[in-house]
């Protein structure tokens, strides 16, 4: 099954512009991204989407292609659909990799490509819940899965409710799961979500997933026991650096 990674990276990012470029020790965040992206053996095909020369540049220093794309797509998944047809690529599947998660782990890529059998639509990763203080997060987005792991539905409140049980117990008596943002499309079905309209349920929680849901694909969750480390702000380097480092 041939699959190819594109790694959105855009430059004007609102809370942290030319976020792609900041270095971190001595390399930049999306080099750090494109490096550990190359040791994932599944991947047949690696790519950047951007819509800045900037980075485009940088991507030919570092040994990468880059497919410039339009500046106003609403979302990493509508950057990804037009990166993979102007890539010329006959790839079955596509995976999304986070272009602010510099420490991401190979292994993350290799498991979610291993999903991706020619049955699956949509796929993504999920990771346990440990505490209570993660579940009670509202920037942790949490899973309701059926019984083959597909997800029911995605939301930034606890799901499932746990009836007659203080809610800081919640996760003893029921597994919850995470979300890892990381998303594998069969091309198909890639150039279907992105002609969907906002839904109401992706407007209520702002979840783009929750549009694919809502019109009827399936997005099949698989575990992972690696930590996602997103950067959204300069202060969130130091943060992923010392935690590293612990």
């Amino acid at each position: 099954m041939s699959i190819i990674g594109i790694i959105p990276a855009r430059y004007a990012s609102t809370r942290f512009p030319g976020k792609p470029l900041v270095m971190i020790d001595s390399k930049t965040m999306l080099q750090r991204v494109v490096e550990q992206s190359k040791k994932a053996t599944l991947l047949t095909e690696l790519v950047v989407a951007s819509d800045d020369e900037r980075i485009e540049k940088h991507c030919k220093e570092i040994g990468v292609k880059c497919i410039i794309t339009k500046a106003d797509h609403p979302s990493g998944t509508d950057r990804c659909q037009e990166a993979y047809v102007l890539s010329g690529s006959k790839a079955t599947y596509i995976i999304n990799i986070q272009g602010d998660e510099p420490f991401l782990h190979p292994e993350q890529i290799n498991s979610l490509a291993k999903a991706c059998d020619g049955s699956t639509e949509l796929a993504t990763q999920m990771i346990k819940c440990s505490n209570y203080e993660m579940l009670a997060d509202t920037g942790e987005v949490k899973i309701a899965l059926n019984v083959n792991k597909e997800a029911l539905y995605f939301s930034r409140s606890i799901i499932p409710f746990v009836k007659n049980e203080k809610p800081e117990n919640w996760h003893l008596k029921h597994d919850y799961y995470r979300h890892v943002g990381m998303y594998a499309y069969r091309a198909d079905i890639l150039e279907k979500i992105s002609k969907l309209p906002v839904s109401t349920l992706e407007k209520a929680e702002s979840l783009e997933q929750l549009r694919w849901l809502e019109n009827g694909f399936k997005i099949k969750c698989v575990e992972t026991t690696y930590e996602s480390h997103c950067i959204d702000t300069p202060e969130d380097i130091e943060k992923v650096l010392k935690l590293l480092k612990c």
